[in-house]
């Protein structure tokens, strides 16, 4: 047996949906968030597009000292992309599934909203770990690109 979960949050941005998705669905994203919230992104495998392979290593006091993301899902016509946890991190606490979302819906030509949503399954015998499942980071992240996205806005 395995729980399944899934939570999400999203925040409204005015800028153009086109303007954020260069943002979330290209590695472009890592250049924001890097000082903030990790010590360092390394890019072992691609381009960013479907298969790209990163290495996340977090600043001190993080759950984890570093995993391996590979992005499963890049679709630009729906401005959806998706990555997975495939080493480490989730996977060593007991979850066979650990998947963030990043999506861009637009609100009007000039707004969008952001959305990040994690789906995960973990071992009955993990369950306790949930605890560390947790959207704040990924509010951080959008907080961050939020920011980054009205500083840097082309008109």
């Amino acid at each position: 047996m395995k729980t399944h979960g899934k939570i999400s949050s999203e925040m409204e941005v005015e800028v153009p949906a086109s303007q954020a998705w260069d943002l979330y669905g290209t590695l472009k994203l890592i250049d924001v968030v890097v000082p903030d919230l990790f010590k360092e992104i390394k890019i072992l495998e691609g381009d960013g597009g479907e298969g790209t392979i990163l290495d996340l290593i977090f600043n001190p006091g993080a759950p984890f000292a570093s995993y391996e993301e590979r992005i499963h899902k890049v679709d630009d016509e729906n401005m959806v992309k998706e990555i997975d946890v495939s080493k480490g991190g989730f996977l060593d606490l007991g979850f066979t599934l650990f998947r963030i979302c990043w999506e861009v819906i637009e609100k009007t030509p000039s707004s969008c909203i952001t959305r990040v949503s994690i789906t995960f399954d973990v071992k009955e015998d993990s369950v306790a770990n949930l605890s560390y499942v947790s959207i704040l980071p990924f509010i951080g992240m959008m907080k961050a690109t939020t920011n980054y996205l009205l500083k840097n806005q082309t008109k």
